[in-house]
Order: structure tokens, then sequence, then C-alpha cells
């Protein structure tokens, strides 16, 4: 049956309950009132229309049954309740009619009409358990004990109650005033606190925690409660997921490191970035890498005229396509996805020319120090020269704000991926002396969940069983999540007046061995299970990283989480009389000048070293 049938079977029932009430109501009446049939002929004809135009309007028919909702039901009353009101105050003006026999017709055709939809969602949802319980019948219910009972939770166990794999058995919530109260029936149990004896005494298969809004910190805490359990622990997915469409509400979503080290969300200058972004063609570089695809997400919302998803990768740059359409379609956006290797500056400079952007994100680069350090000539070609090309044909194109997405590595860098970073920054800040386009960079740490980051590859260990390899046991890293990375991003942009180099607040750092633990115990298993070894350090890293040297601190906060670094640089003139210098350069010589030229500034302001005493043993 489609929906145009359907449309009409709605209201040709609904008009058949109204005529059908009044019959019955005139029969059980009539024979104690005498009742006028033109009255109540009248009033079958106001009843009749007004309900029919106001349902039309209201789009009332259009309803799926099987989803009808409380305020749906209530709506249908109150049409009902309108339709018979009016037709009331038309009988008391022209022909009086009995307020007994409408009261009749009226609470009939009150109590049918939205309780039809009732009984036809109750009978579809009995329906559908019955074939889910079919399908399922030789698989046992996960007994489920979900954490939070508030909004998130009810949600949730709303979502999943007819679901015949699992069986809710109860709910813990800190909140003491929930505790012996139920949420669709399910029972609050007790709090967090409870979990490890409530787990043993209802036999408990898994537990799902069901706050979205549940702080990166509160998180690890209930996870270490779970943890002293060997039941399986999983969670409702955020609200930013869902509204995504990267998982459904009703699905389980297993519990990532990412979500335990990540920090309180900072809230934006929305109306600021706005400015900056709505309306205008933007254009983003390496917008198939995470955080290239993540600062497109992340613009799209903003309504832009144009986003230009530039990249070298066809694979990438097609998958970030794909998902970005619908979205621009539905917001009337033009998305071009742009085949380009930003190494090519004849095509760069073509490009910017062409679409003329407004504003540019450059988040294009090589960023992985051990190959990188096998491969300094390319980490040059790319990171240097593909850089000069962007920002010298956004120079030309009359760009209004360039934005280079930069990193900690380019603090005393002692490997050639951080030192081509540091040189690029010199090339963009030092373009900012002249134009009208404002040149900045931001720099930032480890973003997780990143391509090439650690986390897959503990993951991919973990899965296999172990070992999971640690470089160096003191080894530590700033991290920050890939949405937060990209936000700050975009406000540190719309903050820019030029020239600055912009440092995020990336926290403390973490030591990679703790992280590697907390994955372990994620997983299930424990650390005599899957043990963790030291590989030793690989070439080019660091023990530690440094989001400035002592002489660039500042406490210079142009925004929450956003810092102004007082970087020196040597002029634009003779940074590029030093790239042009090495230019035929083999790699060996090369590496050696480029991170040579990379700690100049620092050494001749006699800054602390580029490598400390501790980093000195990774290369010894």
């Amino acid at each position: 049956m489609n929906r145009q049938i359907k449309r009409i079977t709605l209201g040709v029932f609904d008009l058949a309950v109204v005529l059908a009430s009044g019959l019955f109501s005139y029969f059980f009446i009539s024979p104690y009132l005498t009742l006028s049939i033109r009255a109540i002929i009248l009033s079958l004809m106001i009843v009749l229309v007004i309900y029919n135009s106001v349902s039309v309007y209201l789009r009332l028919f259009d309803k799926i049954n099987r989803y009808t909702s409380i305020r749906e039901t209530v709506v249908h009353g109150l049409v009902v309740t309108t339709a018979f009101l009016v037709s009331n105050i038309v009988n008391l003006l022209f022909i009086p009619l009995s307020q007994r026999f409408l009261f009749l017709w009226y609470l009939l055709s009150v109590l049918i009409i939205p309780g039809s939809r009732v009984a036809w969602r109750i009978i579809a949802e009995h329906n559908k358990k019955k074939e889910r319980m079919e399908q399922v019948k030789d698989s046992p219910a996960l007994r489920t004990l979900i954490v939070g009972a508030g909004t998130g939770g009810s949600l949730f166990i709303k979502s999943l109650i007819h679901n015949p794999q699992i069986e809710f058995i109860g709910i813990v919530d800190d909140d003491s005033n929930k505790v012996k109260t139920t949420v669709f029936g399910v029972p609050v149990l007790g709090s967090t606190y409870n979990i490890n004896k409530l787990v043993d005494v209802y036999d408990i298969d898994q537990i799902t925690i069901a706050i979205p809004s549940l702080s990166s910190k509160d998180l690890s805490r209930i996870v270490e409660c779970c943890s002293k359990t060997n039941v399986k622990v999983n969670q409702m997915p955020s609200v930013e997921e869902i509204v995504q469409g990267t998982f459904e509400v009703n699905q389980f979503k297993e519990i990532d490191v990412t979500d335990l080290l990540g920090r309180e969300e900072v809230k934006l200058d929305m109306k600021q970035i706005a400015t900056q972004l709505s309306g205008q063609t933007i254009l983003v570089s390496g917008a198939g890498g995470s955080i290239g695809s993540e600062i497109c997400r992340q613009i799209i919302r903003f309504s832009p005229k144009r986003i230009l998803l530039l990249g070298h990768g066809e694979n990438s740059i097609y998958l970030v396509h794909k998902e970005l359409k619908p979205i621009a379609d539905k917001n009337g956006i033009d998305l071009i996805p742009v085949i380009a290797d930003i190494q090519d500056r004849d095509r760069i400079f073509t490009v910017m020319e062409q679409y003329k952007p407004d504003r540019v994100y450059h988040a294009a680069a090589h960023k992985h120090v051990p190959l990188m350090e096998y491969n300094p000539t390319e980490a040059v070609k790319n990171n240097v020269y593909g850089t000069k090309n962007m920002a010298e044909g956004a120079k030309a194109a009359g760009v209004a704000s360039f934005v280079m997405i930069s990193t900690d590595k380019a603090v005393n860098p002692p490997n050639i991926m951080g030192a081509t970073k540091r040189v690029a920054e010199m090339i963009v800040t030092g373009l900012n002396e002249e134009g009208k386009t404002n040149f900045v960079a931001v720099r930032f740490g480890n973003v997780l969940g990143s391509r090439g980051s650690v986390i897959p590859v503990f993951k991919e260990q973990i899965k296999n069983g172990g070992p999971v390899t640690i470089t160096d046991y003191r080894m530590t890293r700033y991290f920050m999540t890939i949405p937060e990375a990209s936000r700050l991003v975009l406000q540190a942009g719309s903050l820019a007046k030029g020239g600055e180099i912009f440092v995020l607040d990336m926290g403390e750092p973490v030591k990679i061995v703790d992280l590697a633990k907390k994955m372990i115990k994620l997983s299930g298993a424990n650390k005599e299970e899957v043990k963790i070894v030291e590989a030793g350090i690989r070439p080019g890293e660091k023990l530690f990283e440094e989001l400035l040297t002592n002489e660039e601190t500042t406490e210079e906060q142009v925004y929450e989480k956003i810092f102004v670094g007082k970087v020196e640089n040597n002029s634009l003139n003779d940074v590029l009389t030093f790239i042009e210098s090495v230019e035929k350069l083999e790699d060996k010589q090369l590496k050696i000048k480029i991170i040579d030229y990379a700690n100049q500034i620092v050494k001749t302001n006699e800054a602390k070293p580029a490598v400390n005493k501790e980093s000195e043993l990774a290369y010894a």
C-alpha cells in the first residue's frame, strides 16, 4: 500500500468513526430525548469539515502509525475537541442540540480516533517483537545493566526495550533520589559503586554506560568500577556521533581510549567563526586526511558557499566527498573535489586563481617521523616547497586568510619532519609581512585516532594477543581528539590578525605505556595475558615533545586553550634564499642543513638545546 492510499484510508476511517459515533449516540439518547435531525446533520457537517481540514493542514494522515507518540495522540485529541467545540458553538447560535448527545458523540470520537493509532502501534510492536523472537529463539538475551537513569538512559532503554536480544535487568545512577524508581519498568538498583556486587547478584552479561554527556574523568572512574567485573562494557553513542550519523541511538558502541583521554569540550565563539565562514569559499588542503577531513566536517556546519576538498590521494578525497555530499546538497553548499599535488606549483596556482577561495586551511603534509627520516627529500618537497606553493598561490589569488596546521614536533626538531614544519612556519608567517592575506600557523600535538597514530597499532597488537610494543617506557606525548583540534583550528583562524603562531593547550602529557595499559584493560584482557615490551626508540623520535621553547612560552591567551607563542623567525628573504640553496642537495646533507636551520633561531637566542638530556638517549 503506497503512502497516498494510506492517507485516504486513514481519512476515510476517521470520518467513518465520527459518523458511527454520531449514529450510536443518536440511537442511545433518542429514547429519552427529542433530537433535531437538522441540528445533528449540521453538527456532523461542521465536525467533518473542520476535522478533515485541520488534519490535512497538520499532516495527521501522514504519520506512520507504528511510531505514534504521546504528543501525536494528544494532537489528534485536540483536533477532535476543536471540531466538536466549533460545532457546539454554531448549534447554540442557530439550532440548539442536546448537550448530553453532543458530549457522548464527542467522547466516543475522541477515544476511538487517537486510540486507534495507539492500538495500531501496540499491535505493530507486538508483531515485530514476535518476529524478532522467532529469529533469535535459539540465542539467549543479554542480561544488561545500564549506567545512567537520566535522559540518555531513558532514551536508550526506550529504543531497545522490545529487542528480544536485550534484557534490561536494572540501572545504576549516582543520584540517590532515583534509587528504587523505575525507567520504562526497569528498576534503579543502586549507584555506580554497587556495580561489582550487582553483576554477581543479577548474573549480568554486559554493562552499558548511557550518559552521552559524561566527562572523560567520570567515564574513566565508571570504567574502572566496571573493570573489576569480568563482563563486557560498552556505551551509548555520543550526541555528536548520532547527529553525524556515525551511530544510531539504539546501537552499542565500544568504549575507546579516546573517550577516556578526551578533555572538557571548549565552547566556541560560533558567531565569530560563522562571520568568517558563512557564505565564503573555503579551500582545505589534505582534505582526505584525519585533520583535513574533520576540518571540512566542522566547516560545513557554518553554511559556506563552497568547500574545495583538495588532496593528492584520489580515494581519500572520494570518501570525504561521498560523506559530505548529502549534507552539502541539503544546505545548498557547492562541494568540489580537487585532485592536486601541493608540490605541483602550476596546478596549485591554477586552482587558487580559478576558485579564488576566501580562506585556506592548509593541512596537507607528510607527518610520519620515522618514515620521513628514511625519505628526507620527500619531506622537504612536500612540507617546505608544497607549503610555499600553497601560501604563495593563496597570496596571488587574494585569499583573506591562510591557516597552516603545524605540530609540536616543529619545536627543537631533531628530525627532518619537525624541521620541515618549522621552516614551513617561517615561510607562512614571513609572507604575512606583505599583501592583504593574513598568514598564521596553529601548533598542536598528537591527535587521538588519526591515521598513523599509535592507537590503531596498539589495537591490532591487542587483538592478536600481544605483545604491545612501546618504544620506550619513558615516552610521553600530548594528545587531543581530532574534533577538538579541528574546532580550535577554526577558532584560532577567526582570531588571526596575521603573522601569529597559535599554540593549542594540550593539557597534561600522557605516558604511552599508560595509554597501552588502558587499552589492554578496555579490551577485557589483563597485563598477564597481553604483555607490554620495550622495542627501542625509532629514528627521529624524541622522548618528550614540547609546544614551545623556553623563550617562546607566553601567557597571552587569546581564547580558551589558545595561546600566541612569542616565536622569532628569520626574514622571509633569508628563508627563501636558504631553501633555494638546499634544493639540489642529497638526502644526508639536506637533512643536516634543514634540521640545523630549523634550530638556528633557537640557538642564536640561547634557548635550550635542540635535544634535551633525556632525548639525547634516543640518539646516542
